[in-house]
């Protein structure tokens, strides 16, 4: 064996498609190549190895104990070589190529459905991977690399991202229209003092944000339920349950007749959501694309 020799990728497609199909014309009709074009890359690896791939017969070829060691990988190295062109061709084209994002359901629910239509509708060879996560989950997966990108409302984002504000939403007090604050022209959070409410659990989402204005406001919210998703919450409101602290952009979106959205203030709270990526890190073109059909969608959401 050659100390020096590294097979090269035409050697390796070689010899896995003679592997696969046994046959030296078949091979060659596959690569588009001649046939003895295949055997001669077969033989420059085989000398290059030190050691015989396969076995000839009159009618096909046999693979030998090496080749069989050999196959995965190969298999491995032209995977990834292959990858590796399908990712440069991402940066220039947006004919082929993969988007995978980080979300919460709520969010997802709010955000998404109108833009992943319409991105889906011009770019439809483009695959959208949606990481639905629990909030507490959601700067690990952009800063593990497992997404392109998250999008929503790091509440410690850290140096280590960079967001980029897509839309500004608010904490609202959410209740039916029987409840004493839905005819309130303000809804302050002095206000809420005397009511009990629904809201996230704690250290969940929003609820730190909640905790701190409430304290800052000097009021002792009464919960008097406590959840893991905002959907709940609202259904508990719509039955009867209470009224719920939330961000008013997913109340508006539930739509439900039924339910008063009422900004709290004193103080106003806002809440960005932002497109999150990890420092340092560059989007694909379909990525960066993906992000400008989310904006376009939300434009008549702006506050």
């Amino acid at each position: 064996m050659n100390k020096n020799f590294s097979p090269t990728i035409r050697q390796l497609r070689a010899f896995l498609a003679v592997y696969q199909l046994r046959q030296l014309s078949a091979a060659a009709q596959r690569l588009f190549v001649t046939q003895s074009a295949v055997s001669m890359l077969l033989r420059q690896l085989e000398e290059g190895l030190g050691t015989r791939l396969f076995d000839r017969t009159t009618r096909s070829l046999q693979a030998t104990a090496a080749a069989r060691e050999m196959l995965p990988t190969a298999e491995r190295i032209l995977r990834d070589v292959d990858a590796l062109s399908t990712g440069f061709r991402e940066l220039a084209t947006l004919e082929r190529g993969r988007v995978s994002i980080a979300i919460t359901p709520t969010l997802a629910s709010i955000l998404l459905p109108d833009a992943i239509r319409v991105f889906r509708e011009r770019h439809p060879r483009i695959r959208l991977l949606v990481n639905d996560c629990a909030p507490d989950q959601f700067i690990a997966r952009i800063l593990g690399e497992h997404v392109d990108f998250g999008i929503g409302t790091p509440e410690r984002p850290g140096a280590e991202v960079d967001t980029q504000r897509l839309m500004r939403d608010h904490l609202a007090l959410v209740c039916r229209a029987d409840h004493p604050l839905a005819g309130a022209r303000v809804v302050r959070w002095t206000d809420l003092g005397r009511h009990p409410v629904i809201t996230v659990r704690p250290g969940y989402g929003v609820r730190p944000l909640i905790d701190g204005t409430a304290a800052e406001a000097g009021v002792a919210l009464q919960v008097e339920n406590e959840v893991s998703f905002l959907s709940t919450a609202l259904w508990m409101t719509a039955s009867g349950m209470g009224p719920s602290i939330m961000p008013s952009a997913f109340a508006r979106a539930a739509n439900d007749p039924s339910l008063v959205i009422k900004l709290l203030s004193a103080p106003r709270v806002s809440r960005d959501i932002s497109v999150v990526t990890k420092r340092g890190h560059s989007l694909s073109a379909a990525a960066r694309q993906f992000i400008e059909a989310l904006k376009r969608s939300l434009q008549p959401q702006k506050a």
